[in-house]
């Protein structure tokens, strides 16, 4: 068998020492003649299991104790609708910070619903290249929440700065704090973080936890109360909460793959603070090879440059055809940008070796010099 390098952004890489410890316990898990995914979710073994990987995901984030972690089912997109479900209970409407695709498909859902969404800031004048600073957010008078994207996976334009104060809000123009909740699927576990500057954060599993399926989502207590009567009761946070994300059946095996992540980055890793250093190595070593070549180019603010999706672009794009059979060709995967921009794209997460993105740097050098 070989494994390839997987640029994927998503269902992204994993890490190999998971997928060889979930291979060996795939048929028969420590000894108990059945797999995973074959438990009851509300047996003493999968209990076990669950609670295990929220003690790892705790320590790993420093979660304090006024905060509940939920494993829900679906993708981090069901969220844009159960959000406003659950702060919208006292009135007001949603706010957001507009950074790209993602973050313009959270505001379209919050208006399908609900009629209406602020918008605070956009980098729509920019085209998308650097995000807005945080003087120039500005929040609509009955705002009840800020949303925004911490990292837009398609172009690859990251937040070099956390909004939210240590409280976890933001003021309205009244001196009315409200919630600032965060989208942090592409680069949740990318490094350190401090999650009382949030009042919600969230994610998608595909990318830096786990397989697709599962959503974690980070929750003060106090937001448990502003739901509105009117919502699903899978969608309801307090309702997840106290039930420890068991209503129904979970996505269990999604949810014990998760755990042996979390346990990758704290004992093989070495917890988050090697996780960014590891990180911003690669992607230095690829913005460097960008920078580096007229061939290749990336529109986005070196500032605001993602560290997890390294979108870029051939001088010619007669040539990107090539470039992807022959990357394929050279075991490096999915490098073919997101349909909406074309180019190329590689993600770079936790679970993607420093030597995939040696190899991308050499294989971008010689297609340079065979075609440049």
């Amino acid at each position: 068998m070989t494994r390839h390098f997987n640029f994927c952004a998503g269902p992204a890489a994993m890490p190999a020492p998971v997928l060889e410890r979930a291979r060996q316990e795939m048929l028969d898990y420590q000894g108990r003649g059945l797999s995973v995914m074959e438990m009851s979710h509300r047996s003493r073994d999968y209990m076990a299991i669950a609670e295990q990987a929220e003690h790892d995901l705790r320590d790993l984030l420093s979660i304090p104790n006024n905060y509940r972690v939920l494993f829900t089912q679906g993708g981090a997109t069901q969220q844009f609708a159960a959000l406003p479900y659950n702060l919208l209970g006292q009135g007001g409407t949603a706010n957001f910070v507009h950074t790209g695709i993602w973050g313009s498909k959270a505001v379209k859902e919050a208006r399908h619903l609900f009629g209406e969404a602020g918008v605070a800031a956009s980098s729509e004048p920019n085209g998308h290249t650097a995000v807005p600073r945080p003087e120039e957010i500005r929040l609509s008078p009955d705002a009840a929440y800020l949303h925004y994207t911490a990292n837009e996976t398609i172009g690859g334009l990251e937040f070099d700065y956390l909004l939210g104060n240590t409280r976890g809000g933001m003021a309205r123009p009244d001196g009315v704090e409200v919630p600032v909740v965060c989208d942090m699927s592409s680069s949740i576990l990318s490094g350190p973080l401090d999650v009382s500057r949030f009042g919600i954060l969230y994610a998608g599993a595909q990318k830096n936890i786990g397989p697709a399926g599962l959503v974690v989502v980070i929750v003060r207590d106090d937001l448990l109360e502003l739901a509105r009567a009117d919502m699903p009761s899978l969608f309801s946070y307090r309702a997840l909460a106290e039930a420890a994300s068991m209503i129904n059946t979970p996505a269990t095996y999604s949810w014990y793959l998760a755990g042996l992540v979390f346990q990758w980055l704290r004992q093989d890793v070495g917890g988050l603070d090697a996780m960014q250093a590891i990180n911003a190595r690669k992607a230095s070593k690829l913005y460097a090879a960008i920078d580096a070549s007229d061939f290749y180019s990336n529109p986005i603010a070196g500032i605001n440059r993602s560290r997890m999706n390294v979108p870029f672009m051939l001088a010619d794009a007669r040539l990107d055809e090539a470039f992807l059979a022959e990357s394929e060709q050279a075991g490096l995967l999915n490098l073919k940008g997101h349909r909406s921009v074309g180019g190329m794209r590689a993600s770079l997460y936790n679970a993607v070796p420093e030597a995939a993105v040696d190899a991308l740097v050499d294989f971008m050098a010689d297609f340079e010099r065979r075609n440049g």
